[in-house]
């Protein structure tokens, strides 16, 4: 456990020899996540050809998705708003979420499944992205 603790977190402990997995030093919350998600596929096999093969399939939709597109773009994240404007994000986004399901349950459709599958969808065309970059360097 405290092997996997510090390899998964080298940029927590200064003296350890897994300071060496990482690309440089993590200077934000979302380059320690990518040297965090780039360890986990490299170092501990989970589908270093794929950055969607560990992510759970029993999530519920809205969390699969979010953890599918931070995989397909790490850099696209924003900053997360404090205080005043935290609270005016996300009722903004909570009363859109909500207006969305009603749209859903007014075209008889299931918000959870077609959230889902167009997660499906965006994983499955970065797959195809990344094998087409692979096959036109001549390593896949």
């Amino acid at each position: 456990m405290t092997a996997k603790l510090i390899r998964r977190h080298p940029h927590v402990f200064a003296e350890s020899e897994a300071r060496e997995l990482l690309e440089g030093a993590p200077a934000s919350a979302r380059e320690v996540l990518a040297n965090w998600d780039r360890i986990k596929r490299e170092v501990e096999g989970r589908g270093a050809d794929d950055p969607f093969a560990d992510v759970p399939e029993n999530l519920p939709a809205l969390l699969y998705a979010r953890k599918i597109l931070r995989r397909a773009e790490p850099e696209a994240g924003g900053e997360s708003p404090k205080g005043e404007r935290r609270e005016r994000a996300e009722r903004w986004l909570g009363e859109l979420l909500l207006e969305l399901v009603a749209i859903s349950r007014r075209l008889g459709v299931d918000p959870e499944l077609a959230l889902r599958r167009a997660a499906d969808r965006r994983a499955e065309s970065e797959r195809a992205r990344a094998q087409g970059e692979r096959g036109a360097r001549g390593t896949g």
